[in-house]
């Protein structure tokens, strides 16, 4: 008789997936001693940082964004604070009777005073921050003694007596000092949503990437969602390209929940009366593509308002591919040409 073989369960393995689901950012890969192969690790002096409020010393190699002032942020998001919100009726609107809350303050401190009362409760955040262009961005510099009573006052200092700097981009620190910033907020702001909540973030390509790799390490790779492009301002100021899109960076609180849920990836209302027009004026007019886009114009017309499909009545063309709109680019060096946006990927007859 053949020896059966049994594999015990491998319980650090098992041990470590639950840290990740607390701590993201303290599963790390590592090379196994012993095989070779590279696994799953806990990051202990990420760990111990996660646990603390101070800043604690460690080195060690390891895959992961790193800068400047990280321990900082780390033991900034987690420090308590002497504060409470202070109600204003005489500024409310129904004060006794809405169920809105409107804060006005260090976003910081706000998102900490409110934890433990909102902490997974809110659905959808939304971030807005500094984008780093060197213009817009003002953060804290280290506290100090000197004329700091004056500096209030003609506005180079916040209240608590905090330096306020410009952060030029010539400034060595320039990406750090933005990731020391948005990394508390971030971490914090994971506290409060719910299993099936999401965050979106407003950036630029100034400092895309290193959001997408912050957001990794605070919400988990897995829980990405979408770069969401959408277009912006033209300036035509750009000394290489015009730039005229920028990004809303989304991630979920659990992306594995909403799936089960079938929340992701829903599809929008009335594709599927569009789908099935574009297949009935195929069958019936082959590949005349000029009588199918006719065909296609006029279904939308015959549609009452308020019909889910006639929201997508510029999708009126039809060529080899599907059904698209054209889309004319109208810039100081493009002019006149055209993209075309298809609803749908040709589909296998």
């Amino acid at each position: 008789m053949d020896k059966l073989k049994m594999h015990s369960p491998d319980l650090s393995q098992d041990n470590i997936a639950k840290i990740r689901e607390l701590f993201p950012a303290c599963v790390t890969e590592a090379q196994d001693e012993a095989t070779g192969a590279v696994r799953l690790a806990v990051d202990f002096d990420q760990l111990r940082q996660e646990l603390s409020d101070h800043i604690v010393e460690g080195s060690q190699e390891r895959y992961r964004l790193d800068w400047p002032g990280k321990r900082d942020a780390l033991a900034l998001a987690n420090a308590p604070i002497n504060k409470s919100l202070r109600p204003i009726p005489g500024e409310s609107l129904q004060f006794d009777t809405t169920k809105n809350l409107f804060i006005e303050g260090d976003n910081l401190e706000a998102l900490k005073l409110i934890q433990d009362t909102y902490l997974g409760q809110i659905k959808l955040i939304y971030v807005d921050p500094p984008y780093n262009t060197g213009k817009d961005f003002i953060y804290r510099d280290s506290f100090a003694t000197d004329q700091v009573t004056q500096e209030i006052a003609t506005g180079e200092r916040s209240e608590e007596g905090a330096r306020l700097v410009a952060n030029p981009e010539g400034n060595g620190r320039f990406h750090s000092n933005w990731l020391t910033m948005i990394a508390p907020r971030l971490r914090l702001a994971k506290n409060l949503l719910t299993l099936d909540g999401a965050i979106f973030v407003s950036c630029d390509e100034g400092e895309q990437p290193r959001l997408r790799l912050i957001m990794d390490e605070i919400f988990g790779q897995s829980n990405f969602v979408a770069d969401m492009v959408w277009a912006a301002g033209r300036k035509n100021d750009s000394r290489l390209v015009s730039v005229s899109h920028e990004y809303i960076v989304c991630y979920a609180r659990d992306s594995e929940y909403l799936r089960e849920r079938g929340d992701l990836a829903a599809a929008q209302e009335g594709l599927d009366e569009i789908y099935a027009q574009y297949e009935r004026l195929k069958r019936q007019h082959g590949n005349d593509y000029k009588a199918m886009t006719e065909g296609m114009k006029g279904w939308y017309r015959s549609l009452a308002d308020g019909h889910p499909s006639k929201a997508h009545k510029h999708y009126a063309h039809v060529d080899l591919r599907g059904v698209y709109f054209p889309i004319t680019f109208r810039g100081p060096v493009v002019v006149g040409q055209s993209m075309r946006c298809f609803i749908q990927e040709p589909r296998n007859q």
